[in-house]
């Protein structure tokens, strides 16, 4: 498996191979913001990539949106493509090192695209993050996948992942991924509040 650092990640960026990139906002989460009525929740998207989403709940009226990115080359695009988001809240850095508090983080494909021997320190470093009543909401790949990444999984897996990291786990079939991932796709949300 090659060394899943910033230099691989700029390299499939440059070679435009992103096939975990939808070209779109996710429609699942963006169906789950468009029943969030406070606009004013501070909200992270690790491994934003593109920024699709980002930009679509910025456009959405949720001025308080954070890209996170591990890759130089997306965040900078997503400047050049977006010059009046606020800069001060697009970070370039590991997930693993970063800081703050959200009311929100929302996961998409960084999940699937570290180190599986990583995920629990994922589980921990997410609700870290979060307020105390805080979510973790996105989507999972509900299947396996030959080598990696993306490395895939099951439900049972991630339940049994999560659930040292937060106390109320969801994971339900994704009723609305786009096409080619219908009937391979979980929507979570994990909490630590009721």
């Amino acid at each position: 498996m090659a060394e899943l650092n910033d230099e691989y990640w700029n390299q499939r960026y440059t070679e435009n191979s992103t096939g975990w990139d939808l070209g779109q906002p996710s429609p699942a989460i963006q169906a789950y913001f468009d029943d969030v009525e406070d606009k004013s929740l501070k909200i992270l998207i690790p491994g934003a990539g593109n920024g699709h989403d980002v930009i679509a709940l910025y456009e959405k009226g949720f001025k308080n949106v954070h890209l996170l990115d591990y890759a130089e080359k997306p965040v900078n695009d997503f400047l050049d493509r977006y010059p009046n988001f606020p800069k001060n809240q697009t970070h370039l850095e590991d997930f693993f090192q970063h800081e703050g508090e959200y009311d929100i983080v929302v996961e998409q494909t960084l999940f699937c695209a570290i180190d599986p021997l990583l995920r629990e320190n994922y589980a921990e470093k997410a609700s870290s993050l979060l307020s105390e009543k805080g979510k973790l909401i996105g989507v999972l790949f509900n299947r396996p996948f030959e080598g990696g990444p993306p490395f895939g999984g099951s439900k049972e897996e991630y339940e049994t992942c999560f659930s040292k990291s937060f106390s109320h786990v969801i994971m339900e079939k994704c009723y609305n991924s786009i096409e080619p991932r219908k009937g391979s796709e979980l929507f979570i949300q994990l909490s630590n509040s009721n």
